[in-house]
């Protein structure tokens, strides 16, 4: 079956030209552009006044943070002109090892939109962390010859990298022994760190939160993924590599979006409109989500419209808004008009993926496990900051006669990080600034990356019942207040993933969002996804983990009280 799309302006990606051309597609693939005719075809498509560019590439996502399956994901990232994603499983290969592998790489075949995967890298993500599985080379190995795995994901453990761990750079050789690609995660390295660091085999980064970071990347050779998610908003740095020369080595990804997000806003297509309206060329910003993701991962039949590539193409209303009218996946017409056709999705079946759908192994908890006893000194406090995962370390004085130290008139909570996958009994326990509660408490089984029970709050009754709720629920994100529940989005799915549809799980989303702006917490702050990192020992500064608090650029543990 040939197609032809006839009478569109078509967007070369490699030499950024807009030329009017027809496209003459054969199966899955792309046979030709130029002067073809119906007479080639069997079949015609008018695309009169409208651009046709390759499908869009979300170059690092975690599906687990949509707390979408893939098929639903899907379903949302279709309309905004995705065609594919590069994923990395490591939220539910901490939950689950190996076996959460299998559940994305199965839960995403045949699937409309391309869902790449890549091999956790950091499972766990450091030695501090308590995960429920652990992942060596061995274990990643096999998984190099799927069809559909491009590479070693990101290497959040770079003091690992550069103390020469085995365990870190066996990995790493298992990748590059194979050809494939490795993706970094290295925020704030530099100079002679970051040259050690890239000359491990690592070839990107997507944690760089300022112009000068991005541009040392670039000119190490490494491709800068320029990231705009629900909590981490890198773009407005990072503008100006959207400009030459360094657009070239530019990747537009999302990372972490909430589903809400992504109904409301839009996927790639919303980083594009966004950097268009602070005046980068949309042509650009397209070259970035399409030929440059492609070259990054080694996709050799994707990302652009020309001879022998595979069909997947966006048909444009307009340009520099993305306003998508149809989509081609593989020579399919999978999206028409903007709307999605069905999409088949595999089940969940609970006996095969019992191990995903009963991750929670913790017993009750009490407002007694939540206390914490004074000591001499100040405490140390944990500070966010807005639109980044970063965080800052203070020292503040705490009344401890006063709600156990909590102050709400300050700004300083409760945080609680809880071991839920072997029933340990560890909890790390400590105080946060910046997330604004002032009331009640909130909960979630959504705590990079090992995913245990996390817990901020203005009192420990209140986070002992959230805390419980999110257990007898088998995984989730959760609003209490005074022995309440105001909202709740359940996450059976190894605690970081609905079993609902996208509608659904985002319809939950906004309620959650709404039930905590109105416990006081601002509307610039997304508490669930900066709540979600607090607990990641990969991003400095300073971050709680189930043993305690963690000095991320040390990896050591540091206690709570500190004499000054």
């Amino acid at each position: 079956m040939k197609t032809l799309l006839q009478n569109g302006t078509v967007l070369n990606v490699f030499t950024g030209e807009l030329r009017r051309e027809n496209i003459l597609i054969g199966g899955d693939t792309i046979l030709g552009t130029g002067d073809y005719s119906a007479a080639d075809a069997d079949a015609v498509r008018d695309v009169s006044g409208c651009i046709v560019c390759p499908g869009l590439i979300d170059g690092h996502i975690h599906i687990e943070s949509t707390m979408l399956t893939p098929a639903e994901l899907a379903k949302v990232c279709l309309p905004h002109g995705t065609t594919a994603i590069v994923a990395d499983p490591h939220e539910i290969a901490n939950v689950c090892g190996t076996h959460g592998i299998d559940f994305m790489l199965q839960m995403s075949e045949n699937l409309p939109m391309h869902v790449y995967i890549m091999l956790p890298s950091c499972v766990p993500a450091m030695p501090l962390d308590e995960s429920g599985a652990e992942l060596l080379a061995a274990d990643l190995r096999p998984y190099f010859a799927h069809p559909r795995v491009p590479g070693l994901a990101e290497m959040m453990n770079y003091p690992g990298v550069l103390a020469g761990a085995d365990f870190v750079l066996d990995k790493i050789r298992a990748a590059r022994d194979a050809g494939k690609v490795i993706d970094g995660h290295a925020p704030l390295l530099t100079g002679r760190d970051l040259d050690r660091y890239i000359a491990a085999g690592i070839r990107s980064d997507h944690e760089c939160s300022s112009a000068e970071e991005g541009l040392e990347r670039i000119r190490k050779g490494q491709w800068l993924m320029i990231r705009q998610g629900t909590a981490a908003r890198n773009l407005e740095a990072l503008l100006p590599m959207l400009d030459p020369p360094y657009c070239d080595r530019c990747l537009l990804v999302t990372d972490d979006k909430h589903p809400a997000d992504l109904l409301r806003d839009g996927h790639i297509d919303h980083i594009i409109r966004m950097a268009v309206r602070a005046g980068k060329s949309a042509v650009r910003c397209i070259q970035a989500a399409t030929r440059n993701a492609a070259q990054c991962f080694q996709l050799r039949d994707a990302g652009a419209i020309a001879p022998g590539y595979r069909a997947d193409l966006l048909v444009l209303r307009d340009l520099d808004s993305v306003d998508v009218r149809d989509v081609y996946s593989s020579g399919e017409c999978v999206v028409e008009n903007g709307v999605c056709k069905p999409i088949a999705a595999p089940p969940v079946h609970t006996e095969q993926w019992a191990r995903e759908l009963h991750s929670f192994h913790l017993d009750p908890l009490t407002a007694a496990d939540f206390h914490i006893e004074p000591q001499a000194g100040k405490c140390r406090v944990i500070a966010l900051r807005a639109g980044q995962l970063l965080t800052d370390e203070l020292h503040e004085t705490l009344d401890f006669t006063q709600n156990n130290g909590i102050d709400t008139a300050r700004d300083i909570l409760k945080l609680a990080v809880v071991e839920r996958h072997r029933n340990t009994g560890h909890r790390g326990l400590g105080f946060i600034r910046g997330a604004g509660l002032q009331r009640g408490a909130i909960a979630a089984s959504v705590s990079h990356d090992s995913h245990n029970l996390i817990v901020i709050g203005t009192n420990d009754a209140d986070m002992a019942f959230a805390a419980n709720c999110i257990r007898e629920t088998g995984g989730g994100s959760i609003a209490v207040c005074d022995g309440r529940i105001l909202a709740e989005l359940p996450l059976p799915v190894a605690g970081l993933m609905s079993d609902k549809d996208a509608e659904t799980v985002a319809a939950q989303n906004r309620t959650l969002n709404e039930a905590v702006h109105a416990m006081g917490v601002p509307e610039n702050i997304s508490p669930f996804m900066n709540m979600a990192f607090v607990s990641l020992t990969v991003i400095p500064a300073l971050k709680m983990t189930t043993h305690g608090l963690c000095d991320v650029t040390t990896q050591t543990l540091l206690p709570l009280f500190v004499q000054e």
